[in-house]
């Protein structure tokens, strides 16, 4: 009985973490598969390995394939990684359904819980983090600090230099920022703005260039 609880309780909750909080907030469908896939996975390996005599070491040494796998098809952020972690989680939970009964919905409903609000976008609604390519090589700190502030109109900037390209003049940096008051849109928008400016400017000196060029073709020809 205790096991078809758990199992019930599995399926609830995995709807609920896969569908409600992830899919509806991140909108990725491959993703959506792959939390589901896998709970329902590690749930029927945990259910066959708790029918059968094995040894201890067995059991740790399949969960330790499990742990070495590596993502290889796509980029993911570390907010689908926790959904990853919560899915084995209640996967496990369910699979090992420990005594008494109430155990397996208590603690799946606590991790839901904790899931919804954590990734709520309640929480900290002012507070980016992006990696940004910076036209310009900026070594000192306090001026790429400035520089950042008023260009995301933030409040509070904290950033990293990733990689520094002298002969281009340019930089790559791993910014967080808490922008101020009132002024999200405006730091929503200014990343995209500074792109196509930065776009036409190169697009007006690459045209420069050409005239210059087909004007001294001419001049040649006319010689």
């Amino acid at each position: 009985m205790s096991l078809i609880i758990a199992i019930a309780t599995d399926l609830i909750a995995i709807t609920i973490l896969a569908y409600v909080l992830y899919f509806r907030r991140h909108r990725r469908k491959d993703l959506l598969l792959s939390y589901v896939a896998l709970n329902i996975g590690v749930l029927a390996v945990t259910v066959a390995l708790g029918s059968v005599e094995v040894g201890i070491g067995l059991g740790m040494g399949l969960f330790g394939i499990l742990s070495i796998i590596r993502l290889r098809s796509d980029q993911i952020t570390q907010q689908e990684i926790a959904y990853y972690f919560t899915s084995l989680a209640l996967g496990l939970l369910a699979g090992l359904h420990p005594e008494p009964m109430w155990i397996t919905p208590v603690l799946s409903a606590l991790v839901l819980t904790a899931m919804a609000v954590l990734d709520s976008p309640l929480v900290a609604p002012t507070t980016h983090r992006l990696t940004l390519t910076v036209d310009r090589a900026i070594i000192d700190h306090d001026e790429l600090v400035s520089y950042l502030k008023d260009l995301f109109h933030a409040q509070h900037v904290r950033t990293e230099v990733l990689d520094i390209d002298q002969v281009r003049d340019t930089m790559l940096v791993d910014v967080r920022y808490k922008v101020k008051p009132g002024a999200g849109a405006t730091c929503e928008n200014q990343p995209a703005r500074a792109s196509r400016e930065s776009i036409g400017a190169s697009r007006a000196v690459d045209t420069g260039r050409n005239h210059t060029v087909h004007a001294t073709a001419h001049q040649g020809a006319v010689r």
